[in-house]
This record gives structure tokens, C-alpha cells and sequence, in this order.
């Protein structure tokens, strides 16, 4: 990643992406690795009107989805 290290969430990758295949229109995943805004606008636009799921839950199977602190969601 250019150079850079590559810090890991302490937060679970599978349950990261369960959240987001069954509760994503909500946001739950995003409440979960401490990102209360976007999990706000998720709820509010339901799920950024479902492309917002979807690019979420690519992001967390390529291993690219961060937590709060931008660290990459990998462990499981």
C-alpha cells in the first residue's frame, strides 16, 4: 500500500460483513467499527439507497473497509 503499514481493526471482519449482508440498510455495520455519522446516513438514506451496501460489503471482502480510526477490517 505504498509504503505504508497497514494497521489491523481489532474489530471482526466476519461479523463487519454480516452486519452489512443482513443490517446494511440501516447501517449497523457502521455502528459497529465506530463510524456513528455514516451509520446515521445510512439510516436516514437507507443504505445510500442500497449502492451504499453494496460498495460497503465489496470494500469488506477486498479487505479495504475501515474502522473509526482507519485501521483496514481484516481479522476475523
Amino acid at each position: 500500500m505504498n509504503g505504508m503499514m497497514v494497521h489491523a481493526s481489532p474489530k471482526s471482519k466476519t461479523i463487519t460483513l454480516l452486519l452489512c449482508l443482513f443490517l446494511g440498510m440501516i447501517g449497523i455495520h457502521n455502528f459497529y467499527v465506530g463510524r456513528k455519522v455514516r451509520g446515521i446516513v445510512f439510516i436516514v438514506t437507507g443504505g445510500f439507497f442500497t449502492v451504499g451496501v453494496l460498495w460497503d460489503l465489496l470494500m469488506i471482502l477486498l479487505n479495504r473497509f475501515k474502522d473509526v480510526d482507519g485501521n483496514i477490517v481484516i481479522v476475523n
